[in-house]
């Protein structure tokens, strides 16, 4: 009788509208239009995974490899344009070549100025590399001809022309600041820039007029594309190189119009480890002529008491430009004029040290 009541008084069950029915007992949601019940219940979805995520746990993220990006800035092209003072080393010989003009740095014969030149093959366009480490390291550049330093100058560039002239110079004090450079970033490819102790920058010229071929110093904070120099190292070559044909010197006559120059000649004979100088360690005579074939000949002749059999071709000459200049094998004629009245030559004999340790420019190499 109890149960009858219980069940008399249980609540019926009734589907909400918008469900179906499956054998009056299940209700699933309705997934067909005009109430159509399915014969089936709809697939179920897999039961959700179980969080395994602990927020109060901070694990240390897996070690990655470092991107393309970091790696590229790694890469030994990148710390050559970070760092353009390293891409010079100290007794390197190297040709700059304009990135606008496309011609290279030259010694002019007068052992004044500079100049920009086509020619790639020549002794005018190597320059030697000579690291100063004193207040500051910086960069000195000479020319593998007669030894004089680049330098800047307070004169002004002719017309045509920027800033103030480039040239060259002895190296006659412990420190002189108009041939002390510093290579900068220029910011395209390997590129860089020479500024001065001063601040001023090397540029070429003659972008719209060719003829201006003359090289000098801007102070300018805008840098310009006239300032960018490639730098190119020249290899070294294997021997001595030879020396041009003798030039006979003519008498000297009135209708001669170009005067042959009396040079004065200050020689010595290096110790086979190196030079060592004295106060007395210095010889002079005089020498007429540009000829370098005849002034080997003419010191073989002078330093016949250390030859100890040696033939003259087994003689290297180096000149000296300035009292702290560094020593440059000579393997062209004397300039021309009387510029340079007096040469300090060191004379080294094959089959030593430190003929042996002479670096000579291939210039021919491609």
């Amino acid at each position: 009788m109890a149960r009858a009541e219980r069940s008399a008084h249980k609540p019926t069950l009734r589907p909400r509208p918008g469900t179906a029915t499956v054998s009056g007992t299940l209700k699933y949601p309705a997934l067909a239009p005009n109430g159509f019940s399915l014969p089936f219940p709809p697939p179920r979805r897999s039961p959700k995974k179980p969080r395994t995520h602990r927020p109060h746990l901070r694990l240390a993220p897996p070690p990655l490899s470092p991107p393309r990006s970091a790696r590229r800035l790694c890469s030994p092209a990148v710390q050559r344009r970070r760092r353009p003072m390293d891409r010079f080393h100290d007794g390197q010989h190297v040709r700059l070549r304009s990135r606008v003009i496309g011609k290279y740095l030259h010694a002019d014969d007068d052992v004044q100025g500079v100049s920009l030149r086509a020619r790639r093959a020549s002794m005018n366009q190597a320059w030697t590399v000579h690291i100063y480490n004193g207040n500051g390291v910086y960069l000195l550049l000479y020319s593998a001809t007669y030894g004089r330093y680049l330098a800047t100058t307070a004169t002004r560039a002719p017309r045509g022309h920027r800033g103030f002239r480039a040239g060259q110079r002895d190296y006659d004090q412990t420190e002189v600041q108009a041939i002390m450079w510093r290579a900068v970033r220029s910011g395209f490819g390997d590129d860089v820039l020479l500024r001065d102790a001063g601040g001023r920058y090397l540029r070429a010229n003659g972008k719209y007029r060719p003829w201006n071929t003359g090289v000098t110093v801007v102070a300018s904070d805008n840098v310009s594309a006239m300032m960018y120099w490639t730098v190119e190292p020249i290899p070294a070559r294997d021997g001595t190189p030879g020396l041009p044909g003798p030039i006979q010197s003519p008498p000297p006559t009135i209708f001669w119009r170009e005067p042959v120059m009396w040079r004065q000649i200050r020689y010595m004979v290096s110790e086979p480890d190196g030079p060592v100088y004295t106060q007395y360690c210095w010889s002079t005579f005089q020498f007429r002529g540009r000829s370098v074939f005849h002034l080997r000949n003419e010191l073989a002749r002078h330093t016949r008491f250390v030859l100890e059999g040696r033939r003259p071709f087994d003689l290297v000459m180096c000149v000296q430009a300035g009292r702290h200049g560094r020593l440059t094998p000579l393997f062209v004629d004397l300039p021309r004029g009387d510029l340079l009245r007096t040469f300090w030559i060191v004379v080294f004999l094959s089959g030593t040290p430190a003929y042996n340790a002479l670096r000579h420019p291939n210039v021919d190499a491609e």
